[in-house]
């Protein structure tokens, strides 16, 4: 199965848990895929709406470990407050233009907006125990960055 346009996400094949890679035009847009593919996973984010703004601020010690804290972030304000999101936001502080810079401390800045999870409305599909740095990857082909990783089910 090759890759799409540059920009969304997809489900790639994983015997027990979720296992996707997002995409976009910078590695901001990626995570915001990242985010969006975290909660397809968990419900249909197509009946989400747009009610409650939540703005995020976290960093990581390198891009790897901000991905992490990012969908880490967002699956702990799901299971705490209960608040699923559509539409997210990423802006680093510092843009990463190059894989050379994946190394280096990032800090990030998140708007999410969404509203409490209903089971009824918005139909949940599976409980995500844990974000993982397993098969967890960022690369860049062309102008395009993907990012990849396994969410433990």
């Amino acid at each position: 199965m090759g890759r799409s346009s540059c920009g969304g996400y997809r489900f790639l094949e994983h015997t027990t848990d979720a296992y996707f890679e997002a995409s976009g035009k910078t590695l901001e847009e990626a995570f915001e895929n990242a985010g969006r593919a975290l909660f397809e996973v968990m419900l249909n984010t197509s009946k989400v709406e747009c009610k409650t703004r939540k703005l995020i601020v976290d960093s990581g010690i390198d891009a790897y470990n901000a991905l992490y804290r990012w969908l880490e972030d967002l699956l702990i304000i799901f299971s705490v407050e209960k608040l699923a999101f559509t539409q997210l936001s990423v802006v680093f502080e510092k843009r990463v233009k190059s894989l050379s810079e994946l190394n280096k401390p990032l800090r990030f800045m998140g708007e999410v907006c969404g509203e409490y999870v209903d089971p009824e409305k918005h139909e949940i599909r599976n409980e995500v125990k844990a974000v993982t740095y397993s098969l967890m990857k960022i690369t860049k082909e062309n102008d395009c960055w993907y990012v990849s990783t396994v969410l433990d089910l």
